[in-house]
């Protein structure tokens, strides 16, 4: 018993029910915010109902518990069986956005279910494309999610112009205070506290609102308790290749993520893993979850890199932690007052957690950006004209759209027009550029290419 109970991996160590009660809340407080504001953000820029907004967390959080149960199992090669949690990327809910708001959220969510589909098409093929997706591309694409997403929600916090809420002192006082709580908890707060900084924001800035009046969390326990998501909540789906070019594009890149966070987790646990054999499972299993998330009306969920700094710090390999948190993940969605609980909090409290969570973002694609040799000509211009090409349509919305229609009227192709949805999205454009700019200076005509 003793040296079968030795043999035993700590990834595949079955830990006491209140040990894996306790670390697995640890990953979903965490984790909370991601859903939450993944689905504010949605649907403070798309204008969805409340009804809609409540139904669109439950299936949030319940296909990242889905997601978290598969990677922790990893049934059938679906999942690394390492400790991951799942959560909605930052990218792709903008992409979903994007496309959302070029054509329709049918379009939208056929862009989820195809990119889904896509991740298990592509891995016979993906490692041959990694090249092509080095640091500085990816940390220029992050940044201008980072830009795009910050422009966005403080649209929402702001509110629409000309409306009696336009620029309320209230409205944004209550974002600062939700930024201001987020850093003070960061910088003040250690262990696991410190670790849920983002939620403690969040929290505290509805307290505040609460406090003031501006919040009534009453409505919480009215309603049913029990809620289950919808299946295709926004009518039948629309699979339109070119709408969902951003999403399809993106696959690659959350492709080559999955394979350092693969690495990333195992090296952590210390488990010795074959990234042929692994990496694929763990694409599997974000291809799955992201089809089942298309299906409800969420965007791509995708391996969380947070709950890998968590294992690191507590020491707690076991898989079935993870696991644990996939279970919890269920019981949240299907528990209704606490949808209706996270839609009361205003949207300006949601917003001011936004631009920290979605600034974190940025953060994250400059310190890629500067592993770059950036003295290097070719590294300066692939990310001036990323920048180039993907701040316009940022800044100055639609400034491509005119020249599309012209194009199309003057060469006599209609289909021209329809690369509006590429040429107005600053994300798909600057990122494309980045690519095609590095294989222009570092693939064609170099010593590697020859």
């Amino acid at each position: 018993m003793t040296t079968a109970a030795a043999t035993v991996h700590p990834v595949d160590e079955k830990l006491p029910l209140p040990k894996l009660f306790l670390f697995g809340l640890q990953h979903v407080l965490v984790m909370a915010a991601s859903p939450i504001t993944s689905v504010f953000l949605v649907a403070g820029a798309l204008g969805l109902s409340e009804e809609l907004t409540v139904n669109l967390i439950s299936a949030t959080f319940l296909i990242c518990g889905i997601g978290s149960l598969l990677q922790s199992y990893g049934p059938l090669s679906i999942g690394a069986q390492l400790p991951f949690v799942m959560v909605p990327g930052g990218a792709p809910v903008a992409f979903f956005m994007s496309i959302a708001k070029e054509t329709n959220l049918q379009t939208a969510a056929g862009a989820v279910i195809m990119t889904g589909v896509l991740y298990w098409l592509l891995l016979p093929i993906f490692r041959r494309c990694l090249r092509f997706f080095p640091k500085l591309v990816i940390g220029t694409m992050l940044l201008l999610v980072s830009i795009n997403l910050i422009k966005l929600y403080g649209g929402v916090i702001m509110g629409h112009p000309g409306s009696p809420d336009f620029a309320k002192p209230g409205s944004i006082g209550l974002a600062l205070i939700t930024v201001a709580i987020t850093v003070i908890c960061a910088r003040v707060l250690k262990g696991t506290f410190g670790q849920i900084s983002v939620m403690l924001g969040l929290l505290g800035g509805a307290l505040v609102s609460a406090i003031f009046g501006l919040t009534h969390f009453g409505a919480a326990l009215e309603g049913p308790i029990v809620s289950l998501p919808r299946i295709f909540p926004f009518g039948v789906p629309t699979f339109d290749i070119l709408a969902s070019l951003p999403l399809l594009i993106f696959c690659i890149i959350s492709m080559t993520e999955a394979t350092g966070q693969t690495v990333a987790i195992a090296d952590v646990v210390g488990k010795e893993i074959d990234p042929a054999v692994d990496v694929p499972k763990t694409i599997r299993g974000d291809g799955l979850a992201s089809i089942l998330g298309g299906m409800l009306g969420t965007s791509l969920i995708i391996t969380s890199g947070e709950n890998i700094g968590i294992v690191q710090a507590t020491g707690v390999r076991s898989r079935y932690v993870t696991a644990m948190a996939g279970f919890l993940l269920l019981i949240v969605a299907l528990f209704a007052p606490l949808g209706r609980l996270a839609n009361a909090i205003p949207p300006s409290v949601v917003g001011g957690t936004a631009l920290i969570v979605f600034a974190i973002i940025g953060v994250m694609g400059i310190n890629m950006i500067k592993t770059a040799n950036l003295h290097d000509r070719g590294n300066m211009y692939t990310l001036a004209a990323a920048l180039t090409m993907g701040l316009l349509p940022i800044l100055t919305p639609g400034i491509f759209g005119p020249f599309a229609v012209s194009l199309a009227d003057a060469l006599g192709w209609p289909l021209i027009a329809r690369f509006q949805v590429i040429l107005n999205n600053g994300l798909m454009m600057g990122t494309l550029t980045a690519v095609l700019c590095n294989i222009l200076f570092n693939h064609i005509g170099t010593r590697e290419a020859k």
